[in-house]
């Protein structure tokens, strides 16, 4: 387990034995039903307020509790899906500290006449921006520090001759993980009482994203999202404050 201060769906990653792992060096749904061996999406992503007293919660963490909430299957554009909503819960004797859930979509393996889904385009009216120049040395250690074995994010000859993308991709948590630090940068004042996002579009290590953000009038939100080279929205959430913490 790694352990996050953001909740941006990285801290619940679990050791997996090799002999689990699907072809793309990530833990498969096989157990549920068989076609489905591919993660494709995770998020949203939903945690709990961190907060002074929860750093040492964090750090004499006694355990962390999975649960499979649910799974359902749909036919979406790109084919059959599986939908696995999974709740963590990371706590010690004095009780929770952090909450997070999981929802993760899995398909089949890719294939060649897959048709694309159509992308949209990012809004454009940030207070608050960034921009990111991924590379395959910030995308491995990434994986290392979260203990991610999906082979897309660092095996460069895998992600472009069998999974057919035409670069290395970006960790979602990743891109979430700046959305929260282009915040507390700027609302630095503000406690994060909760963080939710959805990643829409692979973004690749080709070429420089941005991360965005715009506070609420009333400053309880902000709504972030991230947008790829061409502007295309890659992931888009939104992210609570408040002025004590909860």
């Amino acid at each position: 387990m790694t352990c996050r201060l953001c909740g941006t769906g990285c801290t619940f990653y679990r050791n997996t034995a090799k002999a689990r792992l699907a072809q793309m060096a990530t833990p498969s749904a096989v157990a549920f039903y068989p076609p489905f061996l591919c993660r494709v999406a995770c998020g949203p992503v939903v945690g709990s307020p961190l907060h002074k007293t929860t750093l040492c919660v964090l750090v004499n963490a006694l355990s962390v509790n999975p649960l499979l909430h649910r799974s359902s299957t749909r036919r979406g554009r790109s084919g059959d899906l599986l939908f696995v909503l999974v709740k963590h819960a990371l706590h010690n004797a004095d009780g929770i500290a952090v909450t997070e859930e999981h929802d993760i979509v899995y398909r089949a393996a890719a294939q060649a006449s897959d048709p694309v889904p159509e992308p949209t385009m990012a809004p454009t009216d940030s207070v608050w921006h960034r921009e990111i120049t991924p590379d395959d040395v910030l995308l491995f250690r990434y994986s290392a520090l979260t203990f991610n074995g999906h082979r897309i994010h660092y095996d460069r000859r895998y992600v472009t001759e069998v999974e057919g993308y035409p670069g290395l991709i970006v960790h979602g948590p990743l891109i979430a993980t700046y959305l929260v630090d282009l915040v507390r940068r700027h609302a630095a004042g503000a406690w994060i009482a909760g963080f939710e996002f959805k990643a829409v579009r692979p973004t690749f290590d080709l070429h420089p994203f941005q991360v965005h953000a715009k506070p609420s009038a009333d400053g309880k939100t902000v709504h972030v999202w991230a947008n790829d080279h061409d502007g295309y929205l890659t992931m888009n959430g939104e992210v609570r404050l408040s002025d004590t913490p909860a």
